[in-house]
C-alpha cells in the first residue's frame, strides 16, 4: 500500500514538474533563417539575439500560405525576412514553436496607441491610438498570460491583432 501512495504522489509531482515546463512565451522579431529538414525557425529580435525555434506538424501558422512548399528555406509561406510573432515553449535550451504569426500585409494588423485599460483576467486591451480614437481588442490566451509584461494604463504599446468573428484579437502586444 505504502508502495501505491509513494507512486502516486510521486506522479503527482512529476506531472506538475512537466507542466510548468509548457509555459509559453512570445518574441517578435524577423525570420533569419528556416531549415524545413531539421524543422528549425531562426528568429533574430530587435536587440540582435537569435531565438532558434523547433517546429512540428502541429505548429499553427497565422497569415501565411499554409499550402505553400517550397525548399528547405520555407515553411508554409515563411521566409527569411518575414516578420513574425513566435509563441514558443522551453525546455532547458530548446525551444519549441506553438504558434508562428506573420504580421504584416496577409498575417496580423499593427497598432500603435497608449494603453488606456487592460484587463488580463477578462482578456480586453482597450487602447488609445490618438485623436481621440480607440481600439478595443479581445486578448488571446497567450496574449493575456504572456504578452507585454509590465505593460500598464498608460503605457505605449504596439498591438498585433487579427479580426475574428468582426472583433479584433490580440494575440500579441508589447511596449514601444
Amino acid at each position: 500500500m505504502k508502495t501505491l501512495l509513494r507512486m502516486a504522489l510521486l506522479l503527482s509531482v512529476a506531472s506538475v514538474i512537466f507542466a510548468a515546463g509548457d509555459v509559453v512565451s512570445a518574441i517578435h522579431g524577423t525570420v533569419d533563417k528556416i531549415d524545413s529538414t531539421s524543422k528549425t525557425v531562426v528568429v533574430k529580435t530587435a536587440d540582435g539575439t537569435k531565438h532558434t525555434l523547433h517546429f512540428a506538424d502541429d505548429t499553427v501558422v497565422h497569415g501565411a500560405d499554409a499550402t505553400a512548399t517550397g525548399a528547405t528555406d520555407s515553411w508554409h509561406g515563411i521566409t527569411k525576412g518575414s516578420d513574425v510573432v513566435a509563441h514558443y515553449t522551453a525546455r532547458g535550451a530548446d525551444k519549441s514553436a506553438v504558434e508562428i504569426d506573420r504580421v504584416g500585409k496577409g498575417g496580423l494588423d499593427v497598432t500603435k496607441g497608449t494603453v488606456k485599460s487592460i484587463d488580463r483576467g477578462g482578456k480586453k486591451l482597450i487602447v488609445d491610438t490618438g485623436h481621440g480614437t480607440e481600439k478595443a481588442f479581445d486578448l488571446t490566451g497567450h496574449a493575456a498570460t504572456d504578452a507585454g509584461k509590465g505593460v500598464v494604463k498608460g503605457s505605449k504599446v504596439v498591438v498585433y491583432s487579427a479580426k475574428d468573428s468582426g472583433k479584433d484579437v490580440a494575440h500579441f502586444f508589447e511596449h514601444m
